[in-house]
């Protein structure tokens, strides 16, 4: 009865909960109804008023019980407040904003926390961890809220700090850690200052615990660990990477030490059954991506690309499911498993849902971790590197249905104009690809979907109602290539004597090329000075990690070469290295001539790894959608709607449909029927009705919204809010835009509908 009270009291305050006899609002007033009483009448976990942890709840479903906002007033959403933080930087930022009390925590651009009056958006109070430095330039996709009643903590992880923050104050609690914070890198059986570690999604509170996954660096461990929230105690340690006697051992070659290798990590956040006191996560493959040297070239390697299920107090590994196995493709798991309830055979089964980038939704029991639905195991090409021994087959869900196009041919192509086919259909014919899991190789390789593509961070909510999963991809293709190296090249090279051209081709070159997904270098020494460069090596962006392993004459090096050499043309060279970490620290392998042509010791180059698959105009060369947002009943296995997600201006003036655009964040659904999602490239937020996909609201923002929104309710009134900072990596077809804004939306008050 409160609750129904609290919903009637929002809408009489709105001006939306009487619409006037005979028209249309009064009709779908009893389709509103009737959803009150389900929400009314449903089970607890059905339940979500607010908006407290990343992606609304632990069950990680991106869902809100709140139906004020529906499909018949959704028309009628304006801007209620905007706050800005006075930070731009290129990585943006991806926060999902969580309101606590009085509260609205959100981390800035430059990484910072922000607390904002949830009704106004009004700042009070900021914390800057950067102390006087220069923003950090990564991205933290959110903080972690802990309580006992008495006590509460605010949990932020910038670079590799752990921090307790007052949630009244914003200033760090001095009993936790080492004056309010931990360091990420300890604890690793490494020495902290030889590699990078920090965690970009919140952690997940549990009793007294936070747990927390990480972002890592080649080289570096990617283990879950469990930390005292009162202390900053480490509690548990779960290696990703096993050592000998532990259970995954065996899947490495001959007992091989990895001890040395990095990853697999965490980096996407994870999801709790609080009732079992169960986590469940995915992971990312070993590092280096896309070429595993030595005897490391052999070998399933778990637990890389894999989901997880660990005892939430002991850190025990519950079970495992490895999607893919030796993962050439930077296919991690991107995104939290969504944890719903089903039926199967008559039956209730607790299941979770994992989307991945290559479109695949892979449903299991989220008890003992078997599929729900038949998965096969079907071959795929093998390597032709010497030593890189792909596994022969890779497990294949058959439902529920993929979400993104899995085989590309010739009719796959685009037909925008003449021109672009005709071009599109050269560059295919130019490149290998076998279909799917192709793998990498000296010639020019076509990888499809992209290792952007499919889902991503965002991954996908739920309507625990009807248990669809609304999940946004990304439809295109990029391209790699493998070059040998050569013996002139770096051969016994000590790191403290490469030059900053041998440094610039080894550490920054195969993501900085011209074609690439990620940003050119051309003009960075007008955009950054010496010292913000520095201060990136140092921490890390977004996807680009720390290099600690670089001294300071290495990095004075590196910086003098890109800002006199490579910030005037861009890249006029992308040759880097990707090889397996020695004694020394420096990811260079030490070879002589005769070891270059051994099939367990050979090193290869990655020459570059992100070019987008386009036509002559910088438009993806497939037909779209480019990107799309997908409904998928988990009952059925079947796609209920697609639609394209997103349109290029300069296309929709041609009179071409909406193609989908490139788009990162993710999408929530409410119970008033509705899906939320922006994270676009035109910079706009859209609601679509939940049963048939349909637009029914769009809101141009200042930047792209690459994050999740959230959505919570104040004094009766249900609003909604979206980090829209821009940010994320730039596309020929787009201007690419950052801002520091932080917008919500409400209805207008009653008589000012208009």
């Amino acid at each position: 009865m409160d609750s129904t009270r609290r919903l009637y009291s929002a809408n009489e305050r709105t001006g939306w909960s009487s619409p006037p006899v005979g028209s249309r609002k009064r009709t779908n007033y009893w389709i509103w109804l009737s959803l009150l009483l389900v929400a009314c009448t449903s089970p607890p976990d059905i339940q979500q008023t607010d908006w407290t942890i990343y992606r609304g709840d632990e069950q990680s479903r991106a869902w809100s019980s709140l139906a004020q906002i529906d499909r018949e007033n959704v028309h009628h959403l304006e801007v209620a407040w905007s706050y800005r933080s006075g930070t731009e930087t290129n990585s943006g930022s991806q926060s999902n904003p969580i309101r606590i009390g009085n509260r609205l925590f959100v981390v800035t651009p430059g990484v910072m926390v922000a607390s904002l009056d949830p009704e106004n958006g009004e700042e009070q109070w900021l914390f800057d961890p950067n102390e006087g430095d220069e923003p950090d330039s990564g991205v933290v996709r959110g903080v972690s809220h802990w309580s006992d009643g008495e006590e509460e903590r605010i949990f932020f992880t910038p670079g590799f700090r752990l921090y307790a923050l007052n949630p009244e104050t914003g200033t760090p609690v001095p009993e936790f850690g080492n004056g309010g914070w931990i360091d990420l890198r300890e604890g690793m059986d490494r020495d902290p200052e030889e590699i990078s570690v920090r965690a970009s999604s919140p952690g997940m509170v549990v009793g007294d615990r936070i747990i927390l996954g990480s972002t890592v660096g080649t080289g570096s461990p990617g283990d879950i660990r469990a930390y005292d929230v009162r202390t900053g105690e480490m509690v548990w340690r779960f290696r990703l990477l096993p050592q000998p006697g532990e259970p995954g051992w065996e899947t490495w070659p001959d007992g091989e030490n990895v001890t040395g290798a990095g990853g697999p990590n965490n980096w996407g956040g994870m999801s709790l059954d609080r009732e079992r006191g169960v986590l469940y996560f995915g992971t990312a493959t070993v590092n280096p991506d896309f070429y595993t040297p030595g005897t490391r070239g052999r070998g399933e390697h778990l637990f890389g690309n894999s989901i997880l299920a660990l005892d939430a107090e002991t850190g025990e590994r519950l079970w495992h499911y490895q999607t893919i196995r030796h993962d050439l493709w930077d296919y991690d798991l991107p995104a939290p498993p969504v944890l719903f309830t089903t039926e199967r055979d008559g039956e209730r089964v607790d299941a979770l849902a994992a989307v991945t980038k290559q479109g695949f939704t892979y449903v299991l029991n989220r008890e003992t971790g078997e599929p729900l639905f038949p998965i096969e195991e079907r071959p795929f090409p093998r390597s032709p590197i010497p030593g890189e021994i792909t596994w022969p087959t890779q497990p294949i869900p058959t439902l529920p249905e993929p979400f993104t196009r899995q085989y590309l041919s010739e009719a796959d192509l685009t037909e925008r104009t003449p021109e672009a086919h005709a071009y599109a259909l050269q560059r295919f014919r130019e490149v290998h690809y076998e279909g799917l899991y192709t793998p990498p190789s000296t010639t020019e390789t076509l990888r499809y979907p992209s290792t952007q593509g499919g889902a991503n961070w965002g991954g996908a909510s739920l309507d625990p109602r009807t248990n669809w999963l609304y999940v946004n991809a990304n439809e295109y293709g990029n391209t790699i290539r493998l070059q040998p190296l050569d013996d002139d090249e770096l051969a016994g090279e000590p790191l403290g004597e490469r030059s900053g051209r041998a440094l610039y081709r080894t550490y920054c070159a195969s993501c900085h090329h011209p074609d690439s997904e990620f940003p050119s270098l051309e003009g960075v020494a007008e955009r950054r000075r010496a010292g913000q460069i520095q201060t990136l090596l140092a921490r890390g962006q977004g996807f680009m990690p720390a290099f600690p392993q670089l001294g300071e004459e290495e990095t004075g090096r590196l910086i003098q070469y890109v800002r006199e050499e490579i910030s005037q043309t861009g890249a006029p060279e992308h040759l880097a290295v990707q090889g397996s970490r020695t004694d020394d620290g420096s990811g260079i392998p030490q070879t002589d001539s005769d070891s270059l042509n051994d099939p367990l010791t050979a090193r290869y180059r990655v020459e570059y790894a992100y070019n987008h698959f386009l036509d002559e105009e910088g438009y993806f060369a497939t037909k779209p959608p480019w990107g799309s947002l997908n409904a998928i009943n988990l009952t059925t296995g079947k796609i209920e709607w697609k639609v394209p997600l997103g349109e290029y201006e300069a296309l929709r003036k041609q009179g071409i449909p909406p193609t989908g655009t490139k788009n990162y964040g993710g999408s929530i659904v409410t119970a008033g029927g509705l899906i939320f999602i922006a994270g676009t490239s035109d910079r706009k937020i859209r609601a679509f009705h939940s049963e048939t996909g349909e637009m029914l609201w769009e809101h141009e923002l200042p930047a792209p919204g690459g994050a999740l929104p959230a959505t919570y309710e104040v004094e009766g009134v249900q609003y909604l809010v979206i980090t829209a900072t821009g940010g994320r990596v730039e596309e020929a077809a787009v201007e690419y835009v950052t801002s520091d804004h932080v917008i919500a939306f409400r209805l207008p008050p009653k008589g000012n509908e208009l």
